[in-house]
């Protein structure tokens, strides 16, 4: 809504003038001084206790276990992905492109990477590029919050012990964030229960579940549902209330199984479901390409012309990330990623055999991690959480890991391991895990 040219005309010039009309006032509130400080991720500072231990121990190998980054712990992008991106750069030139990216990524999305079938009614406007995920979070929770009940504090359901940023990201633009239910013996996975628990203690508070996210292979846990677990759960969501069903797979392709596949997935649903999915995937994790920044949105036609009018007044998605993308796809999505998914599929079989043979519980599925349950020697530490135990490994034994206190309290007894790294550097990392644990009961 705007004002007219006739409206416009008769206001004097020296008269202050909204740029909205009255109705569309964003309502006065005090709640930004009462909200609580966004502290900032400590993922990014975890290694730095390594140098401690390399200070202490000249020449001796130290094993980070605590890396996302495939293009850190791992070859990262190919060169020659890199140079034919280089090379789409020159010949597409440096203007601006559109709050969506371009018609040839959107296509390369549907027809090279997904092969999306034309049947299935989903074409380029079903697609939105963003520069990474957290920016097509951002943007997806905005399209959930306006598009679902309309409405800011409102909740965005999470699992009881999500990544870090799901914790933070959805506070900071008005939404709040709720842990679900869920026993850690499971690995804290949903349950149809779980989801109607969640949306009758939502409505206790006076509000309602914008989004329900499921993150598979889940990250910080690495658990892992099939298909046919996801869709039941989404269904169960969206038949209890919840408006929108977000599936992040940024880590799908990391797998010694099957990728997700939308051409079997999205006939799951309903046409009236469906405008209410909203799909999260990207090179960041499978291609080691966590600096490029490249990410995107698969959702209903009106929810992606939503985000790219926000866009189009924020964030865009810049060519070269694109790019990158497109050389990926163009090469064969599955032979580009094999410098990350194939050393990480092997230290995740090595991985499984020493968890099997540690007695420690754990959680392994696909993916990047492991989560393992070091409760016993954080108390005969006397600690009350394992939030100094990332330092003291580091510091002490070599080995980066990141404490399960990090992403919430009902990690507080874990730790998450990431084996995105070539298996001797995992089975390394997790020798000196061992050895660091053992000396805590010393």
């Amino acid at each position: 809504m705007w004002y007219s040219c006739s409206m416009s005309a008769s206001i004097p010039h020296t008269t202050p003038v909204l740029a909205v009309p009255e109705a569309n006032l964003i309502p006065v509130s005090d709640h930004l001084q009462r909200m609580a400080d966004i502290p900032p991720s400590r993922m990014f500072l975890i290694n730095k206790s390594l140098k401690v231990y390399q200070e202490r121990n000249p020449g001796a190998p130290v094993f980070d276990a605590s890396q996302g980054d495939g293009g850190a712990s791992l070859s990262g992008v190919p060169r020659p992905i890199l140079e034919r991106a280089a090379q789409m750069q020159i010949e597409h030139g440096t203007a601006y492109d559109m709050p969506y990216g371009t018609d040839a990524y959107r296509r390369a999305v549907v027809e090279q990477y997904w092969k999306l079938d034309p049947g299935l009614g989903y074409g380029p406007g079903n697609i939105l590029g963003a520069a990474g995920g957290r920016d097509a979070l951002v943007k997806a929770y905005q399209a959930m919050l306006a598009l679902g009940y309309g409405r800011q504090g409102d909740l965005i359901m999470v699992s009881r012990v999500p990544w870090l940023s799901y914790n933070w990201g959805p506070y900071g633009i008005g939404a709040n964030v709720l842990w679900a239910p869920g026993d850690p013996a499971e690995g804290w996975a949903y349950s149809e229960d779980a989801i109607r628990e969640s949306v009758r203690f939502a409505a206790s508070k006076g509000r309602k579940l914008a989004c329900l996210v499921i993150t598979n292979p889940d990250n910080p846990t690495g658990l892992t549902l099939s298909p046919e677990r996801q869709a039941a759960l989404a269904r169960a969501a969206l038949e209890a209330g919840v408006a929108f069903v977000l599936f992040d797979w940024m880590y799908h392709y990391v797998t010694d199984e099957q990728p997700m596949d939308l051409n079997t997935f999205l006939p799951r649903f309903t046409p009236e479901e469906r405008r209410r999915l909203i799909f999260m995937d990207g090179i960041t994790k499978s291609l080691g390409a966590s600096n490029i920044r490249n990410c995107h949105l698969v959702a209903d036609e009106a929810v992606i012309k939503f985000m790219a009018a926000r866009a189009s007044h924020t964030v865009l998605p810049t060519f070269y990330a694109m790019a990158v993308a497109m050389a990926a796809y163009e090469m064969g999505y599955e032979q580009a990623t094999r410098p990350i998914v194939e050393p990480t599929n092997a230290s995740r079989k090595a991985l499984r055999s020493l968890l099997a043979q540690s007695g420690l519980p754990y959680i392994i599925g696909q993916g990047y991690y492991a989560f393992i349950n070091v409760g016993e020697f954080i108390r005969a530490r006397g600690w009350q959480d394992g939030e100094p135990l990332g330092q003291y490994l580091a510091e002490n034994f070599g080995v980066a890991v990141v404490p399960g206190a990090f992403f919430s309290p009902f990690g507080g007894d874990w730790v998450r391991f990431s084996y995105a790294t070539p298996v001797e550097k995992t089975v390394g990392a997790f020798e000196r895990l061992m050895e660091g644990l053992q000396s805590m009961k010393g």
